[in-house]
């Protein structure tokens, strides 16, 4: 199952580094990545494939989450066909 993980927060080191070592800890594959710093502020986007996980889906998104609030990140992750779904017009 693919989906989509998006990081913004303040630019620091290793943000990257951090997120794709705790997806790669879960089995989850990065398949693209664009991130870009505006000013100060990070921004990133990843297209990710989570279907050989040991985690349940629910359960690494929390375990993003709580990762990004000790960092002072967003990082969410949602499956990408309702990440579709949502931008479609």
């Amino acid at each position: 199952m693919r989906a989509i993980v998006t990081v913004i927060g303040k630019d620091t080191v290793g943000i990257i580094a951090a997120v794709c070592a705790l997806l790669s800890q879960h089995q989850v594959n990065v398949l693209d990545i664009s991130q870009t710093v505006l000013q100060e502020y990070f921004t990133m986007i990843m297209l990710v494939d989570a279907k050989d996980s040991d985690l349940p889906f629910a359960d690494l998104a929390e375990l993003l989450q709580k990762e990004g609030e000790a960092r002072g990140l967003s990082i969410r992750m949602q499956r990408e066909d309702i990440f579709n779904a949502m931008h479609r017009i």
